[in-house]
């Protein structure tokens, strides 16, 4: 296994430090626009034109971003470490795994404006396990099981190639573990977060906005358990 999700070989200029006051400036002036209600994409091709940042960085820009309204609705909806006891996890899988294997690879991992931690990789149809999966898995399972959460369930878009096979692996790692996990494979994943009454993980902001609960493991993880993760923050 070869295959890994680390920086495409442009990264290192285009989120060199030099553009982390471009992208403070830029992700100010994208959050006031959604703040507005205009529109995502032709809001963030208008900052991106402003700042001169190519499509690559356009599209980290847009994942940083948003509605400023909807991000303090969001962010009183969180959950802390110490609220987590006993209770049962609900994983976005697709969006944890791929942004641990990316920040398990030295990939840019990019920090929101609300608080979490987006990659800018994409599934496009079809999953390929790489070398950091089973280790990302782990550190999930280790630190879940710190937290003395009751119950963990995954949740993956059953239409993706190969999350079949991804869905063995996680429970053989939960069987060899003694971790507590149930996975589901599902056509619409989303909407089933959006809606559970569990604790959700993810980052996706729809997801976030909908559902009543949340915990940002994502955040956790990047700051306390991945030592490998860059991280691309302008407000730092």
């Amino acid at each position: 296994m070869v295959r890994n999700r680390g920086k495409h070989p442009n990264d290192d200029r285009l989120f060199g430090t030099k553009w982390l006051p471009i992208f403070k400036e830029a992700l100010d002036d994208l959050c006031y626009l959604l703040t507005r209600e205009y529109g995502e994409k032709s809001a963030t091709q208008l900052v991106g034109n402003r700042y001169r940042l190519n499509s690559r960085q356009q599209k980290a820009l847009m994942r940083m971003s948003g509605n400023l309204s909807a991000i303090e609705k969001r962010q009183a909806k969180q959950l802390t470490v110490e609220q987590l006891e006993n209770q049962t996890i609900a994983i976005d899988g697709f969006n944890l795994l791929i942004l641990l294997e990316s920040a398990l690879s030295g990939a840019f991992i990019f920090k929101g404006k609300d608080g979490t931690y987006r990659d800018i990789s994409s599934v496009h149809g079809s999953y390929k396990r790489v070398i950091q999966t089973e280790e990302a898995m782990l550190v999930v399972g280790e630190t879940l099981k710190k937290f003395k959460v009751k119950h963990v369930h995954w949740y993956f878009d059953a239409p993706v190639s190969n999350s079949g096979r991804l869905k063995v692996i996680l429970h053989g790692i939960a069987e060899k573990y003694g971790y507590s996990w149930d996975i589901t494979l599902d056509n619409n994943p989303d909407k089933v977060l959006a809606e559970c009454k569990e604790v959700v993980v993810s980052s996706d902001s729809w997801i976030l906005d909908e559902t009543e609960r949340w915990f940002n493991l994502g955040k956790y993880l990047l700051e306390n358990e991945v030592e490998e993760a860059v991280i691309f923050d302008p407000y730092q």
